[in-house]
């Protein structure tokens, strides 16, 4: 599971990177994945709807057995 959502990191991570930040997959436990938002993304006011309202809803619609993504300190 961990390469499927891997690869679905890599599809987003251009449209990140393009606004100057980017996101990293931590880690993956009974379908709750774990992302460290880098660059701009780090220190974004938007940074919490970007990881829900993006990533999260992209995860949950190419991998249905992500139930949620959570912000690595």
């Amino acid at each position: 599971m961990r390469e499927k959502i891997q690869a679905v990191i890599d599809k987003i991570r251009p449209m990140l990177q393009a606004d100057g930040g980017d996101v990293e997959l931590v880690d993956v436990v009974d379908g709750v994945v774990t992302v460290r938002l880098q660059g701009a993304c780090a220190g974004c006011p938007m940074s919490q709807m970007t990881l829900k309202n993006g990533i999260e809803r992209f995860l949950k619609k190419e991998i249905p057995e992500v139930k949620s993504v959570e912000r690595a300190d």
